[in-house]
């Protein structure tokens, strides 16, 4: 029996500094080495991704973007990305005017790049923290104080914005009564205070992200670790959904097993267990 191991990333394989432990890190490479199949799902980009994960041996396929497309590693490019609808992205360009809201607009420039353009003319701290640790990345290219082109609303990905819960909230509550796109809101998982929206395009989800990467590598059983909202529709189509410690209460109310915080390499020792006990 093929087990695919996937877990998020962002407060669930990674510390509270954003990293993966070199114990994390090594115990992930050795397993992999012995034929585990370990990937991730996360909402962040390629860009980030690959640095977070450099020289740490997984499955050459990753769940990147919520799902909006799957990263080769190999290959170092997209597969399959699927692009928000040129009429979706018009109204909600209207909606965030009307809001007076931000967001960041990726838009696919090749198979393997991202240009993020954002038209704030005030950047907030939060963004600013955002934009530094991820502006000097290959992979990604921003472009601050510029408008999403108009020319390129046929390949925008994501709209990704971050605020307070109340404007985030009453934003994409606005936006559900008007688009079947994939619209999601949840805590930031380093500054509690700090809300966060992503928008892709209809049928993106992790969950769904997972079910095509299992269907690729054939696998028999998922095994899916996560902590936040955004994490739920993965752990429900897991065969076991893992809980860290640390998750919210409504995360570990729809998990199989709730294991330790992701500060004690909880996940990497799990799927270490879970994977020589299935050997």
């Amino acid at each position: 029996m093929k087990t695919l191991y996937i877990t998020d990333m962002d407060g669930t394989l990674l510390d509270n500094e954003g990293n993966v432990s070199a114990r994390s890190a090594e115990i992930i490479s050795s397993l992999t080495d012995e034929g585990a199949t370990i990937s991730v799902a996360t909402a962040r980009t390629p860009a980030t991704v690959e640095n977070i994960l450099s020289g740490i041996r997984t499955a050459d396929d990753l769940v990147v973007m919520t799902g909006a497309t799957m990263w080769s590693r190999s290959g170092e490019c997209f597969e399959g990305m699927h692009l928000l609808p040129h009429s979706d992205v018009v109204l909600m360009l209207d909606v965030f005017q009307k809001y007076d809201f931000h967001p960041f607009c990726y838009v696919l420039r090749d198979n393997s790049h991202l240009d993020v353009y954002h038209s704030r003319r005030e950047i907030t701290d939060a963004e600013r923290v955002f934009i530094n640790l991820r502006r000097n990345l290959r992979l990604k290219t921003f472009h601050l104080f510029e408008k999403c082109p108009e020319e390129s609303y046929h390949r925008l990905v994501l709209f990704f914005g971050m605020g307070p819960k109340e404007v985030i909230v009453n934003v994409a509550e606005h936006l559900r009564s008007l688009s079947d796109c994939y619209i999601s809101y949840y805590k930031d998982t380093y500054l509690p205070d700090l809300w966060l929206l992503e928008i892709f395009a209809p049928g993106v989800s992790k969950a769904a992200g997972i079910a095509e990467l299992k269907k690729h590598l054939g696998a028999d059983r998922v095994v899916a670790f996560g902590d936040n909202l955004n994490d739920i529709p993965m752990l429900r189509m897991a065969d076991v959904a893992v809980a860290v410690g640390n998750a919210l209460p409504e995360v570990k109310a729809i998990a199989h097993k709730v294991i330790g915080p992701n500060t004690e390499d909880a996940v990497a020792r799990f799927i270490a267990e879970d994977f020589r006990a299935c050997c």
